[in-house]
């Protein structure tokens, strides 16, 4: 059950929520944040994605006629070839989400078993991961991995619509916001401790030829990218265990409150009717709020590919830029936390919004030297992690205790509802151009749209019942 609201003490690194007990409920809850790096920076951003981009998807006849020269127009167009076929999987796999997450958040909110639906789609992402193991580096795997990030994309979604509704029960108003910045930073500073391992262990060449890592893993097929996708399932599966121990359960509604699969949808639509009449401000807010984390999860997604394909970063090089941009964030977001219970999160959502604007159009104006995606590259990764704390804590204040998962499933819906955007039109950009660099406008116009439609919401809202 959620706990009483008490007075928030001063903060500890583990923030102090009134007794041992809790904190533990906060490191516990923490720590799935810590594990889900395994897929936001190994899976969708960093390796991955960017094995998925290499040219080892690329027809081989392409690849030798280039001869080595990364501006072949013909292997350009492969690449860009190759990045259209993830945006479309992806693209796909957010309508999926905006379909059913609200239907089931509304579910595990009623029945009283929200940890375990997290439980079961959390396992769903670890066997896709896992599954990665499989995909070789040819162009007839190229579907298949593609397929396997897309699932991976949707049942993570549905994970975090259950985990983000937790949120009310380690934390109290008073400290929300830190809470929430303490569990993204501790997804970041576990993506850095992750990214490290790998590289050290599978990825780094040492001078060996034909393998890589300290463990000397071969590299004939990705098998060493390989390795390290199913190692880093390994990793989420350990570390989602304790919020599952730790973190009490939510409390079940009582069984004639319960409704049958389709007519969630009739009580999802009187949910939205309610807050058309009722407060509109928070229908705006998901509007907004839908846009511009559209637009964060093409740069998680489109920033790697576009290191490795515009300017020239190996595999090991993605890893280091990794491992530097994960301190960034994780300083910044937990910072961001203590910003939003001092400020509140709109003025957070703001800031960052126009930041990330801003570094965004910059990537079209650098060149091809690394350095320049490395200045961009890293205040991008400043802003994101505070926009996506900010905007958790946003909604959890004023979500009535219950309905958590609920309102976070219409949460997740309306950021898909429109997930076709920011993969849509950086497909769009890069097939028209012919250049994966252009394809960055797509995703800044995106953010930019996010944030005209912030501007008119208040900081300060009604709560929703």
């Amino acid at each position: 059950m959620p706990l009483p609201e008490q007075p928030s003490p001063p903060s500890k690194t583990v923030p102090d929520l009134g007794g041992g007990t809790r904190r533990k409920g906060v490191l516990a809850w923490a720590l799935w944040d810590w594990g889900s790096a395994a897929f936001n920076a190994v899976v969708t951003t960093f390796v991955f994605s960017t094995y998925l981009a290499s040219t080892a998807f690329v027809d081989p006849t392409i690849v030798s006629a280039a001869g080595g020269n990364d501006a072949d127009p013909a292997l350009v167009r492969a690449l860009a070839d190759n990045a259209s076929v993830v945006g479309w999987a992806l693209m796909i796999a957010g309508l999926l989400i905006a379909v059913l997450a609200p239907v089931l958040g509304q579910r595990s909110d009623g029945s009283g078993r929200r940890k375990l639906w997290l439980g079961i789609n959390t396992s769903v992402v670890v066997l896709a991961m896992a599954a990665m193991f499989f995909v070789e580096a040819a162009p007839s795997y190229l579907v298949l991995g593609a397929t396997l990030l897309a699932v991976g994309n949707i049942f993570f979604e549905f994970a975090g619509v259950s985990y983000n509704a937790m949120l009310v029960q380690v934390s109290t108003r008073e400290n929300m916001g830190r809470v929430s910045g303490f569990g993204w930073g501790m997804g970041y500073v576990g993506g850095i401790v992750l990214l490290i391992l790998l590289l050290a262990l599978f990825i780094q060449s040492f001078g060996v030829d034909g393998r890589a890592g300290l463990l000397g893993v071969p590299t004939d097929g990705g098998l060493y990218i390989r390795v390290a996708v199913l190692a880093s399932a390994v990793w989420f599966a350990a570390f989602a265990i304790p919020v599952l121990v730790r973190v009490p359960e939510a409390p079940a509604r009582e069984r004639g409150d319960r409704v049958g699969f389709f007519r969630s949808y009739r009580v999802l639509w009187g949910t939205i009717t309610k807050l058309w009449h009722g407060n509109r401000q928070v229908l705006l807010f998901l509007l907004a709020s839908a846009v511009f984390r559209d637009g964060l999860a093409g740069v998680f997604t489109f920033g790697a590919i576009i290191a490795a394909q515009v300017f020239g970063f190996s595999s090991s090089e993605v890893l280091y830029f990794a491992v530097a941009a994960n301190v960034v964030a994780g300083i910044s977001t937990i910072l961001a936390g203590r910003l939003d219970d001092r400020f509140g999160p709109k003025a957070v959502i703001m800031a960052s919004l126009i930041g990330l604007v801003v570094a965004g159009t910059a990537v079209l104006f650098i060149g091809t030297a690394a350095i320049g995606f490395w200045i961009a590259g890293l205040i991008l990764t400043a802003f994101v992690g505070p926009i996506q704390t900010a905007s958790r804590s946003f909604l959890a204040r004023i979500t009535p205790t219950g309905r958590e998962g609920e309102i976070f499933g219409l949460y997740a819906t309306t950021g898909r509802a429109v997930s076709f955007l920011a993969p849509g039109l950086f497909a769009a950009f890069v097939a028209l151009s012919g250049s994966t660099r252009l394809g960055i406008l797509g995703i800044v116009l995106v953010l930019l749209a996010g944030l005209l439609l912030m501007l008119p919401v208040r900081a300060e809202q009604a709560v929703i019942d």
